[in-house]
């Protein structure tokens, strides 16, 4: 059998890219089950010789700080439960509040008339153009002044409301559904708010889903405005928490078998999601993007 070169170019060219996306996941997993004492000395290795689950109880604070000494740690704390807890309610208040202003936003593009329409549809499509970044010092001089810093209003108020991507993504899903079923609901008196609500979002929840599961894994992700606006130990989301675990060095250098394990404890929830909905999300992306 020949072989195409073409195809096979593609094929490693796959193949490369699986390796770059694999290869760190797999470093975080092999650091996390070497015993600590041992993690620079088998670094070259692909498996440690003796595996360990002590990494993970450490992190999870099931042993006590002279047990976690004695285990190789560094003395460095990350209170993961309670970090984990906040990163839960701040994607949890924020793929809610996105999800339900983007689907009201975007049913409006899709089936109300009214003036500035196209001209508004365009502004919201070219946020998603603008860095993020940019957005920053003005956001956090305004949850300053609000006396929002170190709160979860701060943390949530710049991503609560809808935005581009999930306006476009779902208009074009909305756009697709009959006529023929509001025209009727109108006829029998529905007002298009219950039209919304009783049989366009019934008709939505894979778009919804998807659209939910996308914006779940940027705000568990999210990093820098958590870290701008809530420094306070007790309002730090996972990444954040993290990133302070790292930068503790009470023994000269950071717990690298500790921050692997709780790293990879924090991947979990989004692996689980995309095990899940890996497939929803392509095909509902594909319809979007194809209409």
């Amino acid at each position: 059998m020949k072989l195409d070169p073409s195809r096979a170019f593609a094929w490693a060219c796959l193949l490369a890219m699986l390796a770059l996306t694999v290869v760190p996941l797999w470093v975080v997993v092999k650091t996390a089950l070497t015993p600590s004492q041992d993690v620079f000395s088998q670094a070259a290795q692909l498996w440690p010789d003796t595996p360990t689950l002590r990494n993970f109880t450490r992190v999870l604070g099931l042993v006590s700080h002279e047990e976690s000494l004695a285990m190789g740690g560094s003395g460095a704390e990350v209170h993961f439960l309670r970090a984990v807890g906040n990163s839960l309610l701040f994607t949890g208040i924020i793929v809610t509040l996105q999800v339900l202003t983007s689907s009201m936003a975007a049913y409006a593009f899709a089936r109300l008339r009214f003036p500035g329409r196209e001209l508004l549809f365009g502004l919201f499509v070219a946020s998603m153009m603008v860095p993020g970044v940019v957005t920053f010092i003005p956001n956090f001089i305004l949850i300053k002044d609000l006396g929002w810093l170190n709160t979860m209003a701060g943390m949530v108020a710049p991503f609560c409301l809808m935005s581009g991507f999930g306006i476009f993504f779902l208009r074009q899903f909305f756009l697709s559904i009959p006529r023929d079923l509001e025209e009727a609901a109108i006829l029998e008196g529905a007002s298009p708010l219950r039209v919304f609500w009783r049989i366009v979002l019934p008709l939505s929840t894979a778009p919804l889903a998807t659209l939910a599961m996308l914006t779940s894994i940027n705000m568990w992700n999210e990093f820098f405005w958590p870290f701008l606006v809530a420094k306070d130990e007790t309002m730090q989301v996972l990444t954040v928490a993290l990133q302070s675990f790292k930068s503790q060095t009470p023994q000269g250098s950071p717990d690298w078998s500790g921050l692997m394990a709780a790293t990879a404890l924090a991947v979990v929830p989004v692996l689980v999601l995309l095990f899940l909905f890996g497939r929803k999300v392509v095909e509902s992306v594909q319809f979007s993007g194809s209409k």
